[in-house]
């Protein structure tokens, strides 16, 4: 992080992080002070994707001749790393100081300090990755696409939700869930897609046992889908490129082709965030799962989903030097450090708890579970610390979503420890973001439907 760059320490601290630097925090303060300046310009990043579609986010930053421009620099770079991930593309139009479009340039680049991020947003949209420099007024304006998603209700459905150490099965008859179930399953370290294909196939069966027939199929999973392939997915980085391109891509396709039913899979953020509006029959909705990653998805106002990536466990919430760094991106603060299991994991063993050597991360959050169950008094600190650290994040988060909504789930969120980030993080919107907190209802579903709500929303998504 520069110097010139100020970070703020929150109001709340986390008590088992207490270098935290919230993002949200960062970014409000260097505003402020660059409106205060009285040297800010625009700054206007415009982001394309595969099919011409545009996002534009309007800002201000301090202009060529200010001594504090420096600063520029790391807002910037944070900044178009958070779009990058919240709303994709393979070309980043940056409209404002060509010294910060250069900037952006080098670190985004075969060989810049964010090289993974320039390798993974080519490949997923099947275009060089590209950052071009121009005046403000030049960036296009914003023009997107939205999609309704889901809410078919009719017949036998299977719901099926792909997680990084379970997945999660649901039989539903005319919408009503009739039988749910998870299944532990170790996807990312293998290196034969046979037993991604042959786990999947077991569970649908065991499923379809529980209805007099299947007549839809619907899922959900991290990663980039379209139209039902697999571009990118972190369930199967074990597998060579040769047999992902052969024998994964078109997996689900070929399943659906199989059972002889329509068969819908898109990523598990998207149908978070389904659950959510439909749980609560509202829009607005962000939905944020905290399983084995982050997994987020978002609902407009008209109810339906964006074109946008929503993978905001790679997007960027806390700015602390100290910040723990993601093994697989190679970026420090992002949510995939967080907002799961790693999280929880992660905080636990800062307050003194441990676990049996080769215990998995599943296995450990379960023992934290147990721990926080049986009333051992080192657990609330490293639940109160997710929920601070989610406070933060949701302000942050809503800089760049329209949210009235959210709805947090997933395994990390299961038992006592679930209400505990829900109550900590609705005081830091209550204290230090009071406009939010007025606008913002942050819902945590009932025991089941937090475990298996993405299962049973993903069987909506085909029609029939």
């Amino acid at each position: 992080m520069d110097d010139a760059f100020e970070l703020v320490e929150p109001y709340f601290a986390p008590p088992l992080d207490p270098d935290f630097r919230p993002a949200v925090l960062a970014n409000k303060a260097f505003l402020m002070d660059v409106e205060e300046s009285g040297m800010g310009v625009p700054l206007r990043i415009g982001l394309e994707r595969g099919d011409g579609s545009i996002s534009t986010f309007d800002t201000m930053c301090y202009g060529p001749h200010s001594d504090r421009f420096a600063a520029n620099l790391t807002y910037a770079e944070r900044l178009v790393k958070f779009l990058l991930w919240q709303r994709g593309g393979w070309k980043v139009m940056v409209g404002g100081p060509a010294a910060i479009g250069e900037h952006l340039k080098a670190v985004y680049a075969p060989t810049g300090a964010r090289a993974f991020d320039y390798d993974f947003m080519g490949g997923v949209y099947e275009h060089d990755f590209t950052v071009e420099i121009m005046d403000a007024g030049a960036v296009p304006d914003t023009k997107e696409t939205t999609m309704p998603l889901g809410r078919h209700l009719d017949g036998n459905r299977i719901g099926i939700d792909l997680g990084g150490s379970d997945y999660k099965l649901a039989a539903v008859q005319n919408g009503e869930c009739v039988w749910a179930e998870e299944f532990p399953w170790d996807p990312k370290t293998q290196q034969d897609p046979g037993y991604h294909r042959e786990r999947i196939m077991e569970g649908l069966k065991v499923a379809a046992s529980k209805l007099p027939s299947v007549d839809a199929i619907g899922g959900s999973a991290a990663g980039v889908w379209i139209n039902d392939r697999v571009l990118v997915a972190s369930l199967f980085r074990g597998i060579p490129k040769d047999l992902f391109n052969s024998q994964v891509k078109d997996l689900f396709v070929n399943i659906g082709k199989e059972w002889g039913v329509p068969l819908t899979i898109v990523n598990d953020g998207e149908v978070t965030a389904l659950a959510g509006s439909m749980e609560l029959n509202a829009n607005a909705v962000l939905g944020i799962a905290m399983g084995t990653s982050e997994a987020a998805g978002y609902v407009t106002r008209d109810g339906n989903i964006t074109g946008w990536l929503n993978e905001l466990a790679f997007a960027p919430i806390d700015y602390a030097p100290s910040a723990p760094v993601d093994e697989w991106s190679g970026d420090a603060g992002c949510g995939v450090q967080y907002f799961n299991q790693t999280g929880v994991v992660r905080m636990a063993e800062a307050a003194g708890i441990e676990f049996e050597a080769g215990l998995g991360l599943p296995e450990k959050l379960v023992v934290v579970q147990d721990l926080m169950a049986q009333g051992d008094e080192r657990v609330v600190p490293v639940y109160e610390t997710v929920g601070i650290w989610f406070g933060y994040a949701l302000a942050h988060y809503c800089d760049f979503y329209d949210v009235e909504q959210c709805l947090i789930l997933g395994r990390a969120t299961t038992g006592d420890g679930g209400q505990i980030i829900a109550e900590q993080a609705r005081q830091v919107l209550e204290a230090e973001f009071p406009e939010l907190s007025d606008k913002i209802t942050l819902h945590l579903p009932d025991e089941a439907n937090r475990r298996v709500g993405q299962s049973v929303a993903a069987a909506s998504l085909p029609a029939i």
